[in-house]
């Protein structure tokens, strides 16, 4: 085991953002800091997701979502789509109307909407791998990174 694992792997520098996904009956969002670039050309991006979580099952039906980038003053947002008990919770904020119909966060920094190209095991989580299919910046500011969340995800209990 490592020590000081949660602080270690705070050092590893990546964003926070609300990633939307719509199965065409049902809507979810959810906290993610497991999102990255993977290519060019096609342009790709990944996230990580449990796939015990809701939204997963959501994302298997639809094959969309749209990932949110959050501003570095977010930080009730971040809390309020990371937890997986409050129900209706995308009633109360503002979204922008998407390509794939899952919605952009409008208070976002900018957006990527996606359509899933395909998913891979990674350990208690799945990797999503989506093709860019439209992105746009809404608002101007500096995107939130996951080292200053603290333990909004109680993560340390997972470590």
């Amino acid at each position: 085991m490592i020590k000081n694992a949660e602080a270690i792997f705070k050092h590893i520098t990546q964003g926070v953002y609300v990633i939307s996904v719509n199965n065409g009956e049902q809507k979810n969002a959810f906290t993610a800091a497991w999102v990255m670039q993977v290519s060019f050309d096609p342009l790709l991006i990944c996230f990580s997701i449990s796939p015990e979580h809701h939204s997963y099952k959501l994302l298997k039906e639809g094959a969309v979502c749209c990932i949110s980038v959050l501003d570095n003053d977010q930080f009730v947002t971040a809390d309020h789509f990371g937890k997986s008990s409050t129900k209706d919770k995308m009633d109360g904020y503002s979204w922008h109307e998407t390509e794939t119909k899952a919605p952009a966060l409008a208070d976002s920094l900018a957006y990527f909407d996606c359509r899933v190209d395909h998913y891979s095991d990674a350990g208690d989580h799945k990797l999503v791998v989506c093709h860019v299919i439209d992105a746009a910046i809404l608002n101007e500011g500096d995107p939130m990174l996951y080292g200053d969340t603290d333990d909004m995800d109680n993560s340390s209990e997972l470590y």
